[in-house]
């Protein structure tokens, strides 16, 4: 269970992460977690290999927590895995073996941010095309657009915590979402059969 809002206080948790309290450092990683994992999975696109890299992160982080010297948690949490994602993502550049389309879609259970409320039928068919559609055209960016624009449209990040998790500069930061952004409506309009009236251009 988490903490609720009134009573979260990161600075204070992660002193007493630093001082070695488990429990303060298990709070932190139950509050990021999801926003940890979808990141990874938007990087990476695989389920499996984004829990590997969130995994691999939580440990990282808990293993470097003490070096942590303050300001944002959350942005160096995601810096972390941003970081374990690009290494995974060269060593697939190095030895190619797995094909995207072989994991086909995310489980709902995976990602408590693709659940939805029980839509009636035909509206499930056209969320999970739409879905599928967003899915599919954020992994056809390059990887510093993609992970810009999680960063900052699906995890609500600022220009400069995006910044700082990317460790570039503001100005890049806004570059690179324009571009994606653009690449986005492209990639979109490609198969704009799929989208909402309102969004065909």
């Amino acid at each position: 269970m988490t903490i609720a809002p009134e009573r979260w206080d990161e600075e204070a948790l992660v002193r007493a992460a630093q001082r070695g309290q488990m429990d303060a450092f298990n709070e932190l990683i139950l509050h990021y977690q999801s926003q940890v994992f979808n990141l990874a999975y938007h990087i990476l696109h695989d389920p499996a290999a984004a829990d590997d890299a969130t995994q691999e992160a939580f440990i990282s982080a808990y293993r470097s927590i003490k070096k942590f010297r303050g300001g944002s948690f959350r942005s160096w949490l995601l810096r972390i895995v941003t970081n374990a994602c690009y290494d995974e993502l060269r060593r697939r550049k190095r030895r190619p073996n797995v094909s995207w389309d072989d994991f086909g879609d995310m489980d709902d259970e995976a990602n408590p941010h693709l659940v939805n409320g029980g839509p009636k039928p035909e509206e499930s068919v056209q969320q999970q095309e739409l879905r599928a559609l967003l899915e599919r055209s954020i992994a056809k960016l390059p990887k510093h657009h993609r992970t810009t624009i999680i960063l900052i449209d699906r995890i609500g990040l600022s220009y400069e915590e995006a910044a700082k998790v990317m460790d570039v500069a503001l100005g890049t930061v806004k570059s690179r979402l324009a571009r994606a952004r653009k690449e986005m409506q492209s990639l979109l309009q490609a198969e704009r059969e799929l989208l909402p009236a309102r969004f065909r251009l």
